[in-house]
């Protein structure tokens, strides 16, 4: 889902993005493989984008949750968030690089039960801490912890949920055209 209003700013390049822009280009394209468009919009603003890649990076390399768990927090808040671009990315990513089961991928998607109690556990609680803004219940958390969870995955997830923040919310205002390579997993959210 967008907003109402859209930027009319420009996707821009390596070339067209400025000597700061450029620099946060190439290490998203290093980092990822590719530049999303995502990113060609976001660095219109290469501090937005430069945080968003930290955050991204951290979380995927510090966290302590597998990839197949890691796109579960992200996908949980970027459907909570109605962001249609990032549900589609994560989707295509969970598929094809993370190991998430489609059947619980699909779940996510749909807004059904997960398959999976330990996985149902963390994207119950990533969305307990999406919607509450970051007020669990003594009974969240003691549900995640008995889940095989640490108290130092809470704040992993609020890592999460920022940066997943930023991206859905630039999105939200940009209009993001889904990359090709993500269409076979868009997403609308149901209004």
């Amino acid at each position: 889902m967008t907003a109402e209003f859209k930027l009319s700013l420009p996707m821009l390049t390596p070339d067209t993005a400025g000597t700061k822009g450029k620099a946060v280009l190439d290490r998203a394209k290093a980092q990822v493989g590719f530049i999303p468009n995502m990113y060609a919009g976001m660095v219109n603003s290469p501090g937005l984008l430069e945080t968003y890649l930290d955050g991204y990076e951290r979380f995927r390399k510090a966290s302590g949750l597998t990839p197949a768990e890691q796109e579960v927090v992200f996908l949980v808040v970027s459907r909570g968030n109605e962001c249609d671009y990032c549900v589609a990315a994560h989707s295509t990513i969970a598929d094809k690089k993370s190991g998430v089961p489609v059947d619980v991928t699909d779940a996510i998607r749909e807004g059904r039960q997960i398959p999976d109690a330990k996985l149902a556990a963390l994207a119950t609680f990533a969305e307990t801490m999406r919607a509450s803004r970051g007020k669990p219940s003594n009974a969240d958390v003691s549900a995640f912890l008995a889940a095989g969870y640490e108290e130092r995955h809470v704040l992993e997830i609020i890592l999460a949920i920022a940066t997943k923040t930023i991206s859905n919310y630039f999105n939200h205002v940009f209009h993001t055209p889904l990359d090709d390579m993500f269409a076979g997993r868009s997403w609308k959210h149901a209004a």
